[in-house]
This record gives C-alpha cells, sequence and structure tokens, in this order.
C-alpha cells in the first residue's frame, strides 16, 4: 500500500523533527509529507500555539485527551480545506528525531508463545511458563535514557558472559539479538497512590508506536539471576519516529485470547477488552523474515497500564511501555531470532546464502506494522529501523 493511504486522514501519527528552518518543530505525517504543528498554530491556531512552541510532543501528552481530540479535530479540517498547506514539507526535507522525552520505561512480556518458547529454550525438561505468568503481566522497569528514534546505529554491547567450560569472559556480546514489540505513550498522568482502572486506559494512553528493545542474549544469561534483565537490554530501545494516536486503532480493537485462570477485579478486562489487531513484519538486510501477529497477546495493554499502577505507582506524561516480544504459534510468526534460529539450534537461511543465529555487525533489521483503519482498509505504524555497529 501507498504511504497516502498507511498515513492519510485516518491515522496521522504525530512526531517531531528539525525543520528546513533549522529548528525543531511538532508535526503530523500525511502521506510522505509533514505539517508542522508549530508553524501552523502559529498562524492559524494561536489558542494551542504554546502545545507545539517548543517543538516536543512533551507539552501535548501532558495536556490530556480533550485537548488531544481538539488538536485532531483541527488538523483534519485544515486537511480538508487546504488552509494549512504552506506549513507542509515533503519528509525528504526534515529530519525525524525522537518525539517526546521519555520519563519512565517498562517492558512487559505478555506473549504466551513467546514465553513458552523462551521457557522451553532455557528450562527444557520443566513447565515453560512460571506459575505467575497467566495470574500477572510480567515486566521489569527499564532504562529511559537508552531509548532512541528509529534510524539510531545501534552499538554492539560488551559486558560479562559465560565462556566455554564454564569461565567468565568480557568482552562483546555474541548472541546480540532484536526484539519485535508494539509500545504505549502515557500522555496524562496519575498521583502516587492512585491506580488506573482499565476503564481509564485511554484516558491515558496517548498513541502506539512499534518497539525493537535490544538483547544481549549471553549477557542477559549470565547476569538476570536473581533480580532479572540488566545490562543485557538497557544498552539500547529503538522506537518509532511516528506515534500513532490511540483514536486511530478504535476498529484494530479485538478481544484477547480466552483466560484460563479466574483475574483479580483490576485485570478483568470483560468489559473493556484492548486487544489490538496490529501486523507486524520483521525485516532483516531487506529480507521479510517474520510476520508477528499482535491480536494473539494475552496481556493488554490496558491491562498492563493497571498493573503497573495497581501497587500505587504514578504516572508521568511521556512515560513509555513496552509489550515485550510479539510472537504467534506459527515458525515463521516469532519476534526474535532467538526463536527464529531456535536459540543457535536452527540457523536461520537468508537469500543472500548466510545463516543467522544472532545478529552481526552491519546486519540491519526494521519493523513495520499495520492495523485496520476506521474508515476501512488499513493505516500504518511508523516503521522502526536500526543497523548493528561494531563494539
Amino acid at each position: 500500500m501507498s504511504d497516502a493511504d498507511l498515513f492519510g486522514a485516518a491515522n496521522l501519527p504525530y512526531g517531531s523533527a528539525i525543520w528546513p528552518d533549522g529548528r525543531r518543530h511538532v508535526v503530523v505525517r500525511v502521506g510522505s509529507a509533514a505539517l508542522s504543528l508549530t508553524a501552523a498554530t502559529a498562524a492559524l491556531a494561536p489558542h494551542l500555539a504554546q502545545l507545539f512552541a517548543a517543538g516536543s510532543l512533551d507539552p501535548l501528552l501532558a495536556a490530556g485527551r480533550p485537548a488531544w481530540t481538539e488538536v485532531h479535530e483541527v488538523v483534519a479540517a485544515w486537511l480538508a480545506d487546504g488552509a494549512a498547506q504552506r506549513h507542509v514539507a515533503p519528509l525528504t526535507d526534515v529530519r525525524l528525531v525522537l518525539a517526546f522525552t521519555v520519563a519512565d520505561y517498562v517492558d512487559f512480556y505478555a506473549s504466551e508463545q513467546h514465553a513458552t518458547n523462551v521457557g522451553r529454550l532455557f528450562r527444557p525438561g520443566e513447565q515453560p511458563l512460571n506459575r505467575n505468568w497467566k495470574h500477572l503481566p510480567v515486566g521489569y522497569h527499564g532504562r529511559a535514557g537508552t531509548v532512541v528514534v528509529s534510524g539510531t546505529p545501534v552499538r554492539r554491547p560488551r559486558g560479562q558472559t559465560r565462556g566455554v567450560h564454564s569461565t567468565v569472559e568480557f568482552g562483546p556480546s555474541r548472541r546480540l539479538d532484536f526484539e519485535a514489540e508494539v509500545g504505549f505513550v502515557v500522555g496524562t498522568g496519575s498521583r502516587i497512590g492512585e491506580s488506573v482502572p482499565l476503564a481509564d486506559f485511554a484516558e491515558h494512553a496517548f498513541g502506539v508506536c512499534l518497539v525493537n528493545d535490544w538483547s544481549a542474549r549471553d549477557i542477559q544469561a549470565f547476569e538476570y539471576v536473581p533480580l532479572g534483565p540488566f545490562l543485557g537490554k538497557s544498552f539500547a530501545t529503538s522506537v518509532s519516529a511516528w506515534i500513532t494516536p490511540l483514536n486511530a486503532l478504535v476498529a484494530a480493537r479485538v478481544a484477547p485470547p480466552p483466560r484460563e485462570v479466574s483475574l483479580p477485579s483490576y485485570l478483568d478486562d470483560a468489559a473493556h477488552p484492548w486487544g489490538l489487531d496490529i501486523a507486524i513484519e520483521v525485516w532483516l538486510n531487506g529480507q521479510l523474515i517474520s510476520r508477528p501477529p499482535f491480536r494473539g497477546m494475552y496481556w493488554t495493554p490496558a491491562q498492563m497500564l493497571a498493573h503497573l499502577t495497581v501497587n500505587g505507582a504514578s504516572l508521568r506524561p511521556g512515560d513509555l511501555f513496552a509489550s515485550g516480544t510479539v510472537s504467534g504459534s506459527g515458525a515463521d510468526e516469532r519476534g526474535s531470532l532467538l526463536e527464529l534460529a531456535w536459540g543457535g539450534a536452527e540457523p536461520l537461511p537468508l537469500d543472500d546464502g548466510t545463516t543467522r543465529s544472532f545478529l552481526r555487525d552491519g546486519d540491519e533489521v526494521v519493523l513495520r506494522a499495520t492495523a485496520p483503519g476506521v474508515s476501512g482498509g488499513r493505516i500504518g505504524l511508523g516503521e522502526v529501523r536500526g543497523r548493528i555497529s561494531p563494539a
């Protein structure tokens, strides 16, 4: 499908870019062009100008859903009557940057298929899912400072790993991997001591983006007991330059898979299902290698947000939480090389005649995705692109 179809009026994702005038502007994507909200509101809607003057999405995130709705309606009207046409530039004339300041970053583990695959790889002969997995969305608190925008090179990390003969070695990771995920950007915050119920998810979640949470599997394997992921994950997390507003995904809402255990009331989503029919593609060096389906995720983003805050932890504008690796039941639906190459035991063949168990220097991973649009057809999520550079 063309950019005009995937990024038309039914989508209108937000971003931030260095405009041809050399300043940072908040922008909306329209096909293969960008509309500057920083320039357009200053000229056409002065009462909204302060939301975009700084060139970052931060003020808009904090303004809340009524402001999000008003801005969308204003932009849609401008596009219909051409009023803001002089504030549009081709994407080739701007440089996209990280759209918002990441306040906190949480990564979940919400795919039953991925968790099962990892359990079979790491704990052969045992139950693949840990006992708590279907009772709560498992997650960990990541590092916000190393969330980077799509296109940023990813340097191979160094760390301690277990070598041959059980020796401990320090050096570049030899088992570098990608993780295909979906991220959710928080707008409206909350106070410490409050929890966010499932019914209020859309009041706090501003939008959606693709996420590649790069992982050094060998560093991770040596360090994660007893406290979990740390240096094996914190070196880089890539996110799309474009944030698709939550309202653009209304037609993508689906029921999640059936629950196999009873859930406490704060996670019981029978009345508030927030499964999303997002079709992801993973490309490695220009070759399509996987199609992970987000609609099969056991835990929904509304449940993730409810669980994140149920102990009274507060939200801030710019908080980012991600789904964890998205994997389906098919061998061609796995969202990481760990699964696609089954821990290195079944290297993935590529069209150039080489194989991959884990990523090599120079490899480029691109995540793309589409979802049903509110006006029919499909809309696109902004891609996430990253190339591995040497340690």
